[in-house]
């Protein structure tokens, strides 16, 4: 049995641009790996759901994300939000 290679996706939103956020990468192995690093590099938080990123991955860099996940990509906003709240409260002490 082969082991799966590892999958990410980084989203972006800009609320002045677009109504919906975009697929900003995608990759897999090296390139989910390089994804990865340059997300702990600039302290972005990182939710890992497979389900999520396998969807994710079918869509094309810039493509907004379809209505269809909407809600599922609005939980993964909420985890940042609420991640970095708790980042700047722990940097306040």
């Amino acid at each position: 049995m082969s082991e799966k290679r590892q999958k990410a996706v980084a989203l972006s939103y800009d609320q002045e641009q677009t109504y919906a956020p975009r697929v900003s990468a995608t990759g897999k192995g090296l390139v989910a790996n390089q994804i990865i690093k340059k997300a702990k590099e600039n302290q972005i938080p990182i939710l890992e759901d497979n389900t999520l990123i396998e969807l994710l991955s079918e869509l094309d860099i810039n493509e907004r994300i379809p209505e269809e996940l909407y809600q599922a990509v609005a939980e993964v906003f909420a985890f940042i939000y609420q991640t970095d709240k708790k980042m700047e409260q722990s940097n306040k002490y």
